[in-house]
């Protein structure tokens, strides 16, 4: 129902000698969006081989085979889709074989929810072979083309706490989204984690989750995770790492002028989905009656905004902005020579700007509110 903001960018991809990766979180429409485009070939001309990888057989079947099976595998085929990648084990070399072999008279399109095995697996193996494409739940652009900022606004409250999930977005019942989240948020949604990454206790995950879900917009302390949780540090580091791996949360660092200070200061963490993180927590009370409203608005003008970077191939290293004395600026981009620097408030605020922020060079400084952020995210 929804235009993909990156469905031109993939489909000119086509029969260009590279490999096409598609990764994001689970259930975010890769293969919607790739059958979509498939289907945009002619299909006597263009005829296509679908391997899913949830399936166990289509899984072995890719696993660990020499070019001579797979070729035979594919066949006269000029379009081979792997769904899920990740899933087999030597997706990596699987895909060098392909690519080496076929070149521009073959397109092979990968999608994945995890990139611990395919972004890790195929990436000194496919060095110059592929192209990748993220993509996201869905995005304000793509829900609304025509940037009506007045029904966007009237929507509001129901994305912060729904989230833009394409099949949340779609039900009208709020009960329903509510069911269908807790639905997805349940182990499913790290169903590759405990899959593949030997990890067996879901409730430690799941309340790992729901730590860091009660403090987006703060840094966090792994120590205070893992004593909230009952675990140590280090498996603490291991699942954040894993989860952002599975497109579950992402995580910010702090900007210094001093990159060293970088790699050891606290980060602050992000869920992809607002809908996921209310229902990790359980709550889907309305912004009049919640007092994360702040954090919620912080979550969604970042991830936003984090979408309309990467669609739009504007390339920019990301950070969040604190001084020892806790002045802070949410999000910071650094990019063409410039710092650009925005602080979000739900409702509009006055804020000044930092005196500290003013001294570094070639930087601005800018509030985006419910007023005004169309301008930011469209």
């Amino acid at each position: 129902m929804y235009q993909r903001i990156i469905k031109k960018q993939v489909k000119s991809s086509f029969f260009k000698g590279k490999i096409i990766i598609i990764v994001g979180p689970r259930q975010v429409g890769k293969t919607t969006l790739s059958e979509e485009i498939i289907e945009n070939f002619d299909p006597n001309k263009e005829k296509t081989v679908f391997f899913n990888c949830d399936n166990p057989s289509d899984r072995a079947s890719l696993d660990e085979k020499d070019f001579e099976w797979l070729d035979a595998l594919v066949g006269d085929n000029k379009i081979i889709f792997i769904d899920e990648g990740q899933k087999v084990g030597s997706i990596g070399q699987t895909a060098k074989l392909l690519i080496d072999k076929y070149k521009n008279k073959k397109q092979i399109i990968i999608t994945g929810s995890s990139s611990i095995n395919l972004l890790n697996k195929t990436q000194e193996a496919l060095t110059g072979r592929k192209k990748i494409f993220h993509l996201f739940p869905l995005g304000i652009e793509e829900i609304y083309p025509r940037k009506n900022i007045l029904t966007i606004k009237k929507e509001l409250e129901n994305i912060l706490i729904t989230g833009l999930y394409p099949e949340i977005i779609n039900i009208k019942s709020l009960r329903e989204k509510q069911s269908e989240l807790r639905e997805l948020s349940s182990s499913n949604l790290y169903k590759d984690i405990l899959e593949f990454q030997q990890v067996k206790n879901s409730t430690t995950i799941f309340n790992l989750l729901k730590a860091i879900a009660l403090q987006i917009g703060s840094e966090v302390s792994y120590n205070e995770l893992a004593n909230t949780v009952g675990i140590d540090k280090k498996t603490v580091e291991r699942y954040v790492d894993l989860l952002e791996k599975n497109f579950i949360i992402f995580r910010l660092s702090p900007y210094y002028t001093n990159k060293r200070k970088e790699i050891s200061k606290s980060k602050k963490i992000y869920f992809y989905d607002l809908g996921i993180r209310n229902a990790v927590i359980n709550n889907f009370n309305p912004l009049d009656s919640r007092n994360d409203v702040g954090a919620l608005w912080e979550n969604f003008i970042t991830v936003e905004r984090l979408k309309y970077l990467t669609y739009h191939n504007i390339y920019s290293n990301n950070y969040f902005w604190r001084t020892f004395t806790k002045t802070e600026i949410d999000w910071v981009e650094e990019r063409g020579g410039r710092l650009y620097g925005f602080e979000f408030k739900f409702k509009n605020k006055k804020a000044k700007q930092p005196a500290l922020w003013r001294s570094y060079k070639n930087s601005e400084f800018k509030i985006i509110t419910s007023e005004n952020f169309n301008e930011f995210i469209l």
